[in-house]
């Protein structure tokens, strides 16, 4: 997962606060700071590749999931939460949406439900397709001793709030 942070993610804050219900005032008078500061700004995948084909899933509906082993995070992570808010980018690093975490669900890998592995997209939606593709993600970035079937996963899925088309380069400046 890669994230930016740039002028562009700031603009398209501004432009769908009100759809997240996220208004100025209180961070003008000082009490909201999370009104005054875009959502972190993420992309899914290690390279733009990944990035753009994921980020096509997610504004196609069928991927409203993503999971995270918790081995993955640092000690300066926060794990999500309900209602968090995030900006989608695309393999240029460009704002395209805007999402809301539903909801948040420590389990075992093992234990990770067919309902849930569908909603991640992984392949062709199914368990065994997702149980594939994120043990090799696991084992390629925890270690070969760092993954097993008991480590827990958070599973977290979310709505899409704005879906952005690419903006278009500028022609006359």
């Amino acid at each position: 997962m890669r994230i930016a942070d740039d002028d562009a993610v700031v603009r398209y804050w501004e432009s769908v606060r009100a759809k997240a219900r996220i208004g100025r005032a209180a961070a003008y008078v000082g009490l909201d700071d999370i009104s005054a500061v875009p959502p972190p700004a993420i992309s899914f995948g290690a390279t733009p590749e990944e990035a753009q084909e994921t980020l096509e899933r997610v504004l196609a509906g069928t991927k409203s999931a993503t999971s995270t082993a918790v081995a993955e995070l640092g000690p300066q992570d926060n794990p999500p939460r309900v209602g968090d808010l995030w900006i989608v980018l695309d393999g240029n690093e460009h704002p395209r949406a805007l999402i809301r975490t539903a909801s948040v669900l420590t389990t075992a890998f093992r234990d990770v439900t067919p309902e849930f592995a569908a909603l991640e997209g992984e392949g062709d939606g199914s368990l065994e397709a997702w149980r594939a593709a994120r043990e090799a993600y696991y084992r390629a970035e925890l270690g070969e001793d760092g993954f097993s079937d008991d480590m827990e996963i958070l599973c977290e899925t979310f709505q899409v709030i704005d879906p952005r088309e690419p903006e278009l380069p500028a022609m006359f400046e």
